[in-house]
Parts: C-alpha cells; structure tokens; sequence
C-alpha cells in the first residue's frame, strides 16, 4: 500500500516575495537589479550574503524569540511527519513480509502456536504430495453426474458415486488416521459384531482406523480380525434409562474423550450409529473438516417439511423459512477440531434446554441440524452413505448403498 501524501505546505512570505521581485526584474532588466535578500531563521535581512550582525533588529530579543519559534514550529511539524510516514511503512504488506522473513523462528513459532490453539492440524492443512498415478483425465464439458445436485450454494461438494477417483484420494489420506465412534449401551451391543466385520471389508480399507467402542457391556465386545494399523478400543461408559437420554448424552461423552485422548490420536472423526451395516466402499471421499449426511427420508423434501425443532424457546429451533438439508443424527463427523466444537455446542444447548425443561423433538439430532444450519459443512454425504432398505425404496439416482440399516425389532432393543 502506498503512503498518502503528507498535508501541502504553502512557501513562507518572505519566498514569495523574493519570487514577486524576480518576476519584477525580468521586467525592468538587469540593471536595476536590487541586493538580493539572505534569509536567517525566517528573518529576511539586506545584505550581500553574510548576516548583518551590526544590525540593531538583528540583535533584538524580539528577532530572536520570532525565530526561535518559527524554527521550534518547523521542527515539530518534521517530526509529525517522520512518524506519520514511518506508520504507513512499517503497515505496509511487503514491509511487514520483510520483517517476518528476516525472523524466520518467529514467524514458525507464531504459526504453530496459532495451529495448536484449536484452528486444525498442521498436518490436515497441508496438501499432501501424491505418487504418481495413472487415472482417466476429466472431462470438463462431460460432467460424471448430471443427475443430482454435486455442489452447495456455499461450494461444499455433495458426494456420489462418480463425483471422486478413490485412487487418488487414498494416495492423498495415506497418512491420515482416522477414528470411529460407535455406542453400544445395553442390548445395542448385539449390533457389533456385524458392523465391526463389515467395517473392516468396507471401512476405510488400507487406512489407519480406530474403533472407539462406547458401551456399558466391555466384556461383550466380540473379538474380530483387524487390518494391520487398525485396532478396537473399548471405552467404558454408563448407561441411561431412556434410549432418548443416550442418544443424548453421545454428544457430551464425544466432547469429553476429544478432550482426553482423540485429539491425540487421530487426525478425523467419524462418528456412526451401531444398529447398520457396511455394505460398499466408505472411504477418505467423506474426510473433510467438517461433513454431515443428507438424511434419506428427507432429500427430496422442501425445507418446509424438514422435522427441525419448531419450538422457539429450545436452544435446537429454527424458523419455517430457513434450513438447507435435514442431515442425519447417525453419521457425521470431521478434523477433531471441528467435531469438538460441534459435539460442544450440541451437548450445552442440549443442557440449556434441559434447565428450561425442554427436550427437542429429535433429540441430538436436532441440535446437530441447528449446528450445521449456522456452521455450514465443507461436505456433505448423499444418502448412498446412509439408507434403510426396509423402509424406502431405492431411487435410480442411488447407484450403491454403502451403509444400510439392520433389521430389528425396535421396542426390543430400546430401553433394555
């Protein structure tokens, strides 16, 4: 950026007039010339080039206070400017660049300082460096899916099948680690046999994976193959009457272990319902930081059918006239970071609205909805990554189903 230019300073009287007398010679010609004026101090004196110090008004205490004024004003009026100017430089992009290069352990320091207060890994900031690969070139003007909607208004892509090279994006998370959260409170853990068998054909596959198992029944996690780099680590957590009270208290037990021990040990989260089953590829496509999933009884409905929490008094509400999608209460997730804040958030307005007693109709998923409404996800899932075979029939536009329901008998499994 470029400095103003400082304020104008009109030349002194004394100037001018010299100036007013010059102009006046050329007139008359050389001859009649008058002695040229010296100036000292501000002080215009007759003379042929040195001060006149005979001169009584030269002498005077009146001259001197004068000028000795004249020039404190000059003085001070120089080092206004000296400092006005020495601000726009020192504001200036490139000088700033050059202060900050000419310190480069500073200006690292600052950096990673300004990444471990909470603004995301250093690691899942930087593009990564890929092998070389072979892989069909895209085709600008032949867009892969013409059939669904592959971008939001706020440019987060939606995923589908065809929209992602699975090649190139593993290549890409090829250092990533990635931790699932699962709930497997009382009889639920009956559910984790098969989504932990079907997470290891399907899940991530090639990939460092933790499998974070909450469950008030630890001895009935069941023992299961796993991919080198990948493990199962139990969490022991209690229980709660209600099933509402634990799909609940997921977002505050998430919350709390980010805090303990995930912000440790992986780089994203995803976090999943126990009652489904993988049955297609779910892989680093749906990594970013911060992600959500279209819900599939409502991804074709308009807003004004969304199930959103309609009450204005829960912390969850949102008005008739506002809404993007209506996500999915079972898959979600993000950088540790951002699932941090998000189960945060949800589980104090949760605690909030509890005060007020008040519970929001979907519980946790209600709050989510608000959470993502006001805090825009960078991707969104299609339903291809959440579906239920037994109450919907699949549309053409679903070209795989990668993570499907379980059968089950609900008034069995819940509050038991």
């Amino acid at each position: 950026m470029e400095a103003s230019p400082g304020p104008r300073l009109e030349p002194p009287t004394f100037v001018l007039q010299e100036e007013e007398e010059q102009r006046q010679l050329g007139r008359r010609g050389l001859a009649d010339r008058p002695k040229r004026a010296e100036v000292n101090c501000g002080r215009v004196i007759q003379g042929s080039g040195t001060p006149a110090l005979s001169d009584p008004g030269f002498l005077s205490t009146e001259s001197w206070g004068r000028s000795t004024k004249r020039g404190l004003c000059l003085v001070l009026l120089f080092a206004a400017l000296l400092g006005f100017y020495s601000n726009i430089f020192h504001l200036t992009p490139g000088r700033q660049r050059e202060e900050s290069q000419s310190t480069p352990s500073a200006a690292l320091g600052t950096l990673f300082s300004s990444l471990s207060e909470g603004d995301g890994y250093l690691d899942t900031c930087r593009i990564p460096e890929v092998p070389r690969l072979l892989y069909p070139k895209a085709q600008l003007l032949k867009p892969t899916r013409v059939d669904v909607l592959v971008m939001t208004p706020w440019f987060a892509p939606i995923v589908w099948d065809g929209t992602f090279d699975p090649a190139i994006l593993d290549a890409q998370f090829r250092s990533t680690t990635i931790g699932l959260t699962v709930f497997a409170i009382k009889k639920y853990v009956v559910f984790l046999k098969l989504f932990l068998e079907t997470a290891e054909k399907h899940f991530m596959v090639g990939h460092k994976v933790n499998y974070y198992v909450f469950t008030d029944r630890p001895a009935d996690v069941p023992q299961i193959s796993l991919q080198e780099g990948r493990q199962v680590v139990v969490l022991e957590v209690r229980n709660y009457k209600r099933w509402q009270d634990v799909s609940m208290h997921r977002m505050e037990m998430i919350s709390n272990f980010s805090q303990q021990r995930f912000f440790r040990e992986v780089d994203y989260l995803v976090c999943l319902d126990v009652d489904m089953k993988f049955s297609d590829r779910v892989g680093v496509e749906i990594l970013a930081p911060l992600f959500g999933t279209l819900h599939p009884g409502f991804y074709r409905a308009d807003r004004q059918s969304f199930t959103y929490e309609r009450r204005p008094l829960s912390q969850a509400y949102i008005p008739r006239d506002e809404g993007d999608f209506y996500y999915a209460g079972g898959f979600f997730g993000g950088s540790v970071p951002e699932v941090y804040r998000l189960t945060t958030a949800c589980h104090q307005a949760m605690m909030a609205d509890q005060a007020h007693g008040i519970e929001a109709v979907w519980h946790d998923e209600s709050h989510l909805n608000r959470y993502l409404l006001y805090h825009k996800p960078s991707k969104v899932l299609s339903p291809e990554y959440l579906w239920d075979e037994q109450m919907l029939r699949r549309p053409p536009l679903l070209r795989k189903l990668r993570y499907v329901a379980v059968p089950k008998n609900h008034a069995e499994i819940r509050n038991r």
